[in-house]
């Protein structure tokens, strides 16, 4: 039916005839002529009607905005002065003397063209949103990195496995989606959150390379990162440490890169340890195109009269913390003010800071409320850890490590993306990949009065760290290790436990009972008895792979058809009540709205 796409034809086929489907971007009557910009996924191309074809041009005359076309023409070239830089095509056009309307179209909701639509409009009519160009890159780029990472792990021995998509309800940190079974009345499958146990089980088997381009499902809040579907780029090798795991991987994201879009991330990515970042950073995923640093002031605050100083430094489990801002001393009262405001959104009370003018004259070369406060010791303290020069402000945070640690993260970012930050060497563009490792095994819970997996249960525990499972399980460092870029965690994964003893050591600190995990994990236990190799695995998030690459704010822009943040699909108007003959067959009977609350 065609013989190019839109926007391929170039100067190369002048003078040839061409004939090209598509739909129509824009029809414009000019009175004597008509000219169609006619487009495919590849691009536009100008098509020129001319009365001269008669029962062309009565056709053309009843095209509209989105109507699927087939036209046959001559390729010549724009007039001068016409030309379309912007185009690959843009230095021709297409004579049509031949039209086909292959499928009218009723009047668009929108015009494709259009750059400020709601995210409402855009999915509720998917269909039509998926025809815009940015659409068209993001999904097709998605697929090259799929093909991408195909190409390398095929190349270094892995084999695609699939694994089940109904499986055993194991709780590991999200809600599970439950699917009832019919024939086993009064029994649930679950959709699985990841593949976990079941690559592990691979590695038992023998299966020493696996992976799997996989759908994994969680029932919790989103985000602009987060959907109750996403997409798992899911490895799991034997033999191989986590140093060898990490090259492995990094390799590959190397290799992706370059070949989808180009990048080259040649220099070998950055380690930090989870403790360093979150001293560093506030946060285990650090965006390290922002050039600022905390600074740890805590043991120098326990004696100054200002008490929220004092009394974070002396409470356990306290922090203070300063962000030095080069250039921030000419930030108006409004602009602090304002940051104030933004670090209450993450727990902080407010914040504090102190206006550097002249270091050499230390506190008199200061501006600050709180300097009064601050004795010399701890003013020379901040001034010199800090490494403040004259024109600086200096922002600080006293409270629980957790709130210090999220709200002075998030100003720092807030900071460093702000024109402020990029107009004074705060930011600096470009890809920042590393990774972060030597993660806690364990958190403690305090409103559940026991310890809980930082990762997953399955999660190694460094060697020379395994006595601590018997004694002080909150010094226990594991053998985990997260990929981060700019900001997003794009991968994670660990080296597993593959010894059974270890395991049910793991299961006893989580107070895991021996019958509970047995129940909910015996498949995996007694496996683990059958000389299980050592092994450990990563998985990436194929979805904010692509969101980074393409700039996108939401993973919901690189996802066909995705669900809100209500989990709603808004094009099928999916979920849906369902025939009570449906939910008959499955012995479910639904509460009354006022029982259900009551409950």
């Amino acid at each position: 039916m065609r013989t190019s796409y839109c926007g391929l034809v170039t100067e190369q086929q002048l003078g040839q005839t061409v004939k090209l489907c598509g739909w129509v971007q824009r029809r414009r009557d000019h009175g004597g002529l008509i000219f169609i910009d006619l487009r495919d996924y590849k691009g536009l191309v100008q098509v020129v009607c001319d009365p001269e074809h008669l029962e062309m041009f009565k056709v053309a005359k009843d095209v509209r905005n989105e109507f699927c076309v087939q036209i046959t023409g001559l390729v010549h070239a724009r007039p001068a002065g016409t030309e379309n830089t912007n185009l690959t095509s843009g230095n021709i056009e297409v004579m049509c003397y031949e039209l086909v309307i292959l499928n009218a179209s009723l009047t668009p909701p929108f015009q494709l063209d259009d750059e400020n639509l709601s995210e409402t409009t855009r999915l509720t009519h998917r269909v039509l949103d998926l025809r815009r160009p940015q659409m068209q890159y993001n999904l097709r780029l998605r697929y090259k990195v799929a093909m991408e990472v195909r190409k390398y792990l095929d190349a270094e021995g892995f084999i695609d496995i699939e694994t089940p998509m109904l499986t055993k309800s194991t709780p590991e940190g999200a809600r599970d989606y439950l699917v009832p079974s019919r024939i086993n009345t009064g029994q649930f499958f679950a959709l699985p959150q990841s593949p976990q146990l079941f690559k592990q089980l691979l590695m038992i088997s023998g299966f020493d390379r696996y992976y799997q381009i996989t759908k994994c499902f969680r029932d919790e809040d989103l985000r602009a990162d987060r959907q109750p579907e996403f997409t798992q780029i899911d490895c799991e090798t034997s033999f191989l440490g986590e140093q060898e795991i990490r090259e492995l991987f990094e390799n590959m994201i190397r290799h992706v890169f370059k070949e989808a879009i180009n990048v080259s991330l040649d220099k070998p990515f950055p380690v930090i340890q989870y403790e360093e970042a979150m001293r560093l950073y506030g946060s285990d995923k650090p965006d390290l195109r922002v050039k600022m640093e905390f600074t740890e002031l805590t043991d120098t605050m326990r004696d100054v009269n200002f008490k929220v100083f004092s009394t974070a430094a002396m409470t356990e489990g306290g922090r203070v913390a300063a962000l030095r801002v080069l250039g921030g001393a000419e930030l108006s009262r409004g602009d602090i003010d304002f940051y104030s405001e933004f670090v209450k959104i993450y727990g902080a009370k407010g914040l504090a800071w102190i206006k550097v003018h002249e270091v050499m004259k230390g506190r008199d070369g200061l501006t600050s409320p709180i300097v009064k406060n601050l004795h010399d010791d701890s003013i020379a303290s901040i001034l010199q850890r800090s490494g403040a020069k004259d024109g600086d402000i200096i922002f600080f945070l006293a409270d629980k490590a957790k709130i210090v640690n999220d709200a002075l993260g998030a100003l720092r970012l807030k900071i460093g993306h702000s024109d402020f930050g990029k107009n004074h060497g705060l930011f600096e563009a470009g890809w920042c990949p590393l990774w972060v490792v030597d993660f806690p095994m364990f958190e403690y819970d305090d409103s559940e009065s026991r310890w809980v997996a930082c990762h997953h249960p399955f999660t190694c525990p460094k060697d020379e760290h395994i006595d601590y499972l018997d004694t002080t399980p909150g010094k226990c460092l594991a053998k985990s290790y997260d990929m981060v870029l700019n900001g997003w965690e794009i991968g994670g994964g660990s080296v597993r436990i593959f010894e059974e003893e270890v395991q049910s050591k793991v299961f006893r600190v989580l107070n895991l009972q021996e019958e509970e995990a047995r129940a909910k994990f015996g498949f995996l236990l007694d496996a683990l008895k059958y000389g299980a190799p050592p092994h450990g695995g990563i998985a990436f998030g194929l979805d904010r792979i692509v969101t980074m690459m393409v700039g996108a704010d939401s993973i919901r822009d690189v996802i066909a058809f995705p669900k809100t943040q209500r989990s709603q699909d808004l094009l099928t108007q999916a979920p849906s009540p369902v025939h009570d003959r449906q939910l008959r067959e499955l012995h479910i009977r639904l509460s009354k709205t006022e029982e259900l609350t009551k409950f």
